[in-house]
């Protein structure tokens, strides 16, 4: 989400970046080349406006699963409420570079019973030849829950199931198979996302602001949730457990470490034996990502996959297409407006010792 506490500040480094990247270009670590007017990939979809991108490989092609921004009359708030999407499309291609097509509109909040509004980042998963919409909405007390919609085809259309998730609550639902066969669902975001209310294990709210509900910058960050799903994929399969963020020392990261905490958009991806959890900094809009070796964590941190992009937020997926990866993401390309965004990919590489490249999706 976006939010009004840090606007000038975020404009400031904009402007310094800007004349910086005149007196001296900063050298990116990769080598792809920008197009004519700096970003380094083309926007997927131009005849929507698509974000949060979920990113799978279903039937030998890749589907993606993203939100669907719209023209919003809410006010702007430090809540994120003018994002104020209300149903999602489903795009496929048979290859990287191909031809995208839209399988049209799959699920809208009115055919959620239990859903009120804002609809956000969704994921997808299939178990024996059904299919998984998994998406967080508000319900009518404004409280996100999460909730999960069903299809015989990977391209829906989906119908929801008439309740939540038993004990949902809070954004950015991402399931990852392990190779076992066992789906675990990751999940929360704090501000909008309203994870930082549930710290006590129910819904309460000490102040007026997203951020009043925080640790202090000492305690540690507020961490992320993951649960094995139940054998029919529609509820949790066990009590949610905390995700451990660790610094290079085995200590959790800390909240007032902006640089390094979890915010929201939780991705997990296996390779090599080991398990990268993904994730965005928020307010410092990087993606950043932490390597572990159970798909529970704990996970040590590493470093940036992907910069900053045009754009407050940032929120990716990882997948891997015939022995290449990519990373799915969104920035403002097409219409600079924060909360009008446009999904783009491009490839990531994982160094030879499991480190990820960072990619800039700008040059600065």
């Amino acid at each position: 989400m976006y939010h009004n506490k840090w606007l000038k500040q975020t404009l400031a480094a904009a402007l310094f970046l800007s004349f910086y990247s005149c007196e001296s270009p900063q050298q990116d670590t990769t080598e792809e080349e920008t197009t004519e007017n700096g970003f380094l990939n083309e926007p997927l979809i131009s005849d929507h406006y698509t974000a949060d991108p979920s990113a799978h490989v279903f039937e030998g092609r890749i589907y993606i699963y993203p939100s669907h921004d719209v023209e919003s009359v809410v006010e702007e708030d430090d809540s994120g409420a003018h994002f104020n999407m209300r149903d999602y499309h489903v795009y496929s291609m048979e290859r990287p570079g191909g031809e995208i097509t839209d399988h049209g509109m799959v699920l809208d909040v009115d055919d959620v019973p239990w859903a009120k509004r804002q609809m956000w980042a969704p994921d997808a998963a299939t178990k024996d030849g059904k299919y998984y919409l998994y998406f967080p909405a508000k319900d009518q007390e404004d409280i996100f829950r999460l909730g999960v919609a069903v299809a015989d085809s990977p391209a829906g259309p989906f119908t929801a199931q008439p309740d939540p998730m038993e004990g949902s609550f809070s954004i950015d639902p991402a399931v990852f198979e392990d190779h076992d066969g066992q789906h675990y669902i990751y999940w929360g975001g704090i501000w909008g996302g309203q994870l930082q209310k549930w710290r006590t294990g129910e819904y309460l709210s000490t102040g007026t602001s997203p951020y009043d509900d925080e640790p202090a910058d000492d305690e540690p960050a507020i961490a992320p949730k993951v649960a094995r799903l139940s054998s029919d994929m529609l509820q949790f399969g066990e009590e949610p457990r905390d995700i451990q963020i660790l610094d290079e020392d085995g200590s959790p990261i800390l909240a007032g470490d902006h640089d390094r905490r979890f915010f929201e958009a939780a991705w997990v991806h296996h390779y090599n034996d080991k398990y990268y959890f993904s994730y965005s900094t928020g307010d410092t809009h990087n993606i950043a990502y932490a390597i572990g070796d159970s798909p529970y964590g704990p996970f040590t941190y590493q470093g940036v996959i992907l910069k900053p992009v045009e754009g407050w937020t940032n929120h990716h997926s990882i997948v891997e297409f015939e022995g290449k990866w990519y990373i799915f993401y969104h920035d403002t390309e097409l219409s600079g407006e924060t909360h009008l965004r446009n999904i783009k990919m491009t490839e990531l590489k994982h160094r030879p010792d499991g480190t990820i490249e960072t990619i800039d999706p700008m040059r600065r």
